[in-house]
């Protein structure tokens, strides 16, 4: 199952309830599912999961042990589990890595993402302007969620061209990218090294758990990139698990020219396409004061 139909599947699940107390309340989806909610002390670092009874009922055991909202994450991907009809295959990694996990955690990872973050409640608290730390912060504590998964949403979401970027052992893992960013044909290339020049580069070398944030040209992320101007990136380190996360976005006027035909699709200039090499080929630029 891939990504896309684990999505549009959470949003068919959702569309009937009533999820207007959900930062609070996840049980209309607990309800929705034929599940029980069950929460016990378990071993340390063991999220939680599910039986099914004879009788077709679903007993999801939650770990009293982990943080509250992990439990909701966990809770929301057990669910996911169930609706998708997805067997489990759990690792003790972090929820949000995409790292050497199994698809079928990979596909209930988005599905809960869907759950705890509904589509229309979170599109509509997504201000306008451009992000920051804070801004991330607020949207994870209100949803009652984790950084990571809150700035993954936003990316989505967001108006702007902008991407969330999953790097873990110093490779590219996973990039979430807005509507925006997909249209103006910004691709980051996945199991590549953190690019030179990034702001997540120079954290992950510091080999500290840090956030920072800096303008780095456009085509340090962005790969057969034809623009000289600059991108934000906020970026956080977490040397437990030698994983970066970063953020990354800039304005839609500083987005090249794409030439496109009557259909809207991009016209391409077969006489200047250059050989892929997998490397990028311009340096970077900036222009953003």
């Amino acid at each position: 199952m891939d990504e896309s139909t684990a999505q549009q599947a959470a949003r068919t699940f959702v569309a009937p309830l009533d999820v207007s107390g959900i930062c609070s309340d996840l049980s209309p989806y607990a309800d929705a599912a034929n599940a029980i909610l069950r929460f016990e002390r378990l071993n340390e670092g063991e999220c939680g999961f599910t039986v099914t009874k004879p009788s077709g009922e679903h007993v999801i055991t939650v770990n009293t042990l982990e943080r509250e909202r992990r439990q909701r994450f966990t809770i929301c991907h057990e669910i996911g589990h169930i609706v998708l009809s997805l067997p489990s295959r759990h690792e003790e990694l972090p929820s949000w890595s995409f790292a050497k996990r199994d698809p079928n955690e990979v596909s209930s990872d988005v599905f809960a993402a869907e759950l705890l973050m509904p589509y229309r409640q979170f599109k509509v608290r997504i201000p306008g302007g451009e992000p920051d730390v804070a801004l991330i912060e607020r949207l994870a504590d209100e949803f009652r969620t984790s950084y990571p998964a809150a700035a993954s949403r936003y990316a989505t979401l967001t108006d702007l061209p902008c991407a969330f970027v999953t790097m873990q052992g110093g490779l590219v893992r996973y990039a979430a990218r807005s509507t925006a960013l997909r249209q103006a044909r910004g691709w980051i290339t996945p199991r590549t090294p953190i690019p030179l020049g990034s702001i997540a580069h120079r954290l992950r070398a510091g080999g500290q758990n840090a956030v920072d944030s800096g303008d780095v040209a456009q085509d340090v992320w962005l790969e057969n990139w034809d623009s000289a101007g600059d991108l934000c990136e906020i970026a956080r380190h977490y040397p437990r698990f030698d994983t970066t996360l970063s953020l990354l976005w800039f304005l839609p006027e500083d987005a090249p020219e794409v030439e496109t035909d009557r259909f809207g699709r991009q016209v391409e200039d077969d006489d200047d396409l250059p050989e892929l090499t997998g490397e990028l080929p311009w340096p970077g630029k900036s222009r953003r004061k």
